[in-house]
């Protein structure tokens, strides 16, 4: 492999498997209440809210982590304001103590907020203003959990950041990536290179799926899988992967690693990876190998679709997992490019409906289609360009699911939207 290309693939996996508490929706909200509040040096009495749609849609039924059961909007806002630590960015509620709670619950009894749907037209638009007495503050992000934009206090500019074309420019160029590159990564790449982010990453997120198997979050879907079907591996990873977002989605104060900006992505590329290494005995190596593919496969496949959409991310990250998993099985490219396309065949048009309990049954689905996907070519059956959105070669049907996802769905995008907070 080219240097060069080595080097940006070290650069996207740094850039992209970051710690976060929480779906990073209301985090993202959290942290930019938080800075609201450093900027004004005050705790405000009243708030105003404006978040584009896909905001409101991943915070409205979501958990919001270490707030003892708060859901919304206004409690994210609520937390940051009262107990955020701003330097923490993804973590920004990590630290939040009892006496915290309840004086967020009581600072949600006394102030005012008011929230609005933001019509900027850009699918990631947070934006908080704050008030006491004659001062005022705003904090805006846009584009990316923790792309901030501006920091005001009275009209005078305290910060002026990127702008999200400008916050791009300066990432890594995903289209660097390559179902062959990658693969070609993960049988090269220098162990040392990865082996502390992908070390966290299997941590962190094995820790939270293990808590969901453990104790009742949310509709227990994990849990409820492994009752029902066993500990037959296949359906072990399916559980595993669910009970990560069973316990991210209702609460639990862990820590994940996100990857493409999503905890639940993160979960589900690396854990069902986990769960097989155990199985065959593979060694940390391997393993640490195999889920790097599945993280960059994941984020190959999200590039096209963009962070948020009316296409649920599980999917990437369910094919993600098959790859990894094709690939402590001894997959090359052949097989891994064929588990991918078959797995988009299968599930491709899971919808987003925002984070919520039910996002750990999509992702047992998904996973169950990359899985599925592996199996079909490995028994000598698989599914050919031309049979619907498929193309023949693999990069062409990641660009149909792209132009799908990100075009085809943005009508569908709207009314899910529409759907979700006309009665809020």
């Amino acid at each position: 492999m080219e240097k060069t290309v080595y080097r940006d693939y070290i650069k996207i996996l740094n850039e992209e498997l970051l710690p976060a508490m929480g779906c990073t929706e209301p985090i993202s909200v959290a942290y930019a209440a938080a800075l609201a509040r450093e900027a004004l040096g005050n705790v405000p009495e009243r708030v105003e809210i404006s978040v584009s749609g896909n905001i409101l849609k991943n915070v409205k039924s979501v958990i919001v982590p270490n707030t003892g059961g708060l859901k919304g909007v206004t409690a994210a806002v609520a937390a940051g304001i009262i107990a955020g630590k701003a330097d923490k960015k993804l973590q920004v509620l990590a630290d939040i103590t009892d006496t915290d709670r309840q004086k967020i619950s009581e600072y949600l009894s006394s102030a005012k907020f008011k929230v609005n749907h933001a019509q900027s037209g850009c699918v990631f638009d947070i934006g908080v203003r704050v008030f006491k007495g004659y001062d005022e503050a705003f904090v805006r992000i846009e584009g990316h959990h923790t792309n901030v934009v501006t920091v005001e206090k009275n009209g005078k500019k305290l910060m002026d950041g990127k702008t999200v074309s400008e916050y791009e420019s300066v990432l890594t160029d995903r289209s660097v990536l390559s179902v062959s590159g990658i693969v070609e990564f993960a049988d090269t790449v220098k162990v040392d290179d990865i082996k502390e982010n992908i070390e966290r990453q299997i941590a962190y997120n094995t820790a939270i799926s293990d808590e969901g198997l453990t104790n009742d979050y949310g509709a227990r879907v994990g849990k409820i899988l492994l009752k029902a079907y066993g500990e037959d591996v296949h359906n072990k990873a399916r559980a595993a992967a669910a009970a990560g977002s069973d316990a991210r989605m209702n609460g639990c104060n862990l820590p994940v690693v996100i990857v493409s900006g999503s905890g639940n992505q993160g979960i589900t590329a690396c854990v069902p990876v986990v769960v097989y290494a155990q199985k065959i005995n593979a060694s940390h190596e391997k393993l640490l190998r195999a889920v790097a593919l599945a993280d960059l496969i994941t984020i190959h496949l999200k590039t096209g679709i963009g962070r948020l959409s009316a296409y649920c991310g599980a999917v990437s990250a369910g094919a993600g997992a098959g790859a990894g998993i094709c690939y402590l099985l001894g997959g090359g490219y052949d097989e891994i490019a064929h588990t991918i396309v078959n797995a988009l065949a299968i599930d491709s048009g899971l919808i987003c409906d925002g984070a919520k309990s039910s996002c750990a049954a999509k992702i047992a689905t998904a996973v169950d289609a990359g899985i599925t996907g592996m199996e079909m070519y490995r028994n000598g059956s698989q599914f050919y360009g031309g049979d619907g959105i498929l193309e023949s070669g693999v990069e062409k049907t990641i660009d149909n699911v792209g132009d799908l996802a990100r075009i085809g769905m943005k009508e569908t995008d709207e009314e899910i939207i529409r759907l979700m907070i006309k009665n809020m």
